[in-house]
């Protein structure tokens, strides 16, 4: 997952290739999950994954980590942590996703150094983004597009902003927040670098392989 790993073909015409961001489930075993990852990344592109977990003691998001870590980068997925740049460190994460209440992103970079992929929440807010991307962030998060469970949405977004953002800005935009294969087309769309999926992969009920080859048919450009 890089800046320009999802961007428009400016020699063929083509459509930007929108990509898949994987993030854990908000709780779970670490070796049973361990499985259910392997059968994820087996099954399509995977751009990156976020592991969030809340409400956890520090030893317990260390494990995670150092089960869930080797196997992303056996695949060449790079893993972020949430939140705790401190953490990303110490556990030798590639980067971390701060939101607006969480570590700032100035701080994040100081901690993880010029390298590490640093992403920040926006919302919905064209002036958060753009405070974000000159601060230097990595990429800009949006959301929530649909209703989920996963955590308390406090704001609605439209694919309206993806679509601002788009033609704006060079820096990569993501997209969260109730995302599915069946319902994101529209964000595909409007031109949106990558889907952040919880449920939509770890809830489907064909398995996640069959998730990821969903998500790869419906991000496809067309």
């Amino acid at each position: 997952m890089s800046a320009g790993s999802a961007t428009q073909d400016d020699d063929t015409g083509e459509d930007q290739r929108c990509e898949l961001y994987l993030i854990t489930p908000p709780a779970f075993e670490p070796s049973a999950l361990a499985e259910r990852l392997k059968a994820a990344l087996g099954g399509g592109p995977v751009a990156c994954l976020q592991i969030r977990l809340k409400d956890v003691d520090d030893d317990a998001i260390k494990r995670a980590t150092e089960t869930l870590l080797p196997i992303c980068h056996e695949y060449g997925v790079p893993v972020l942590m949430n939140d705790r740049p401190d953490l990303a460190l110490l556990t030798g994460c590639d980067g971390v996703h701060v939101g607006q209440d969480d570590t700032p992103y100035k701080e994040a970079r100081h901690i993880l150094g010029k390298d590490a992929m640093i992403g920040v929440t926006c919302k919905a807010s064209p002036h958060l983004a753009i405070e974000a991307a000159e601060a230097g962030a990595d990429y800009v998060a949006f959301g929530a597009f649909f209703q989920t469970n996963t955590k308390q949405a406090t704001v609605s977004a439209t694919p309206d902003i993806l679509e601002w953002w788009s033609a704006l800005s060079p820096i990569p935009s993501v997209a969260i927040g109730g995302i599915t294969a069946e319902n994101c087309r529209p964000l595909v769309e409007a031109g949106v670098d990558f889907l952040a999926v919880v449920g939509g992969v770890w809830n489907h009920p064909d398995g996640e392989a069959a998730a990821v080859k969903a998500f790869e048919k419906a991000m496809a450009p067309r």
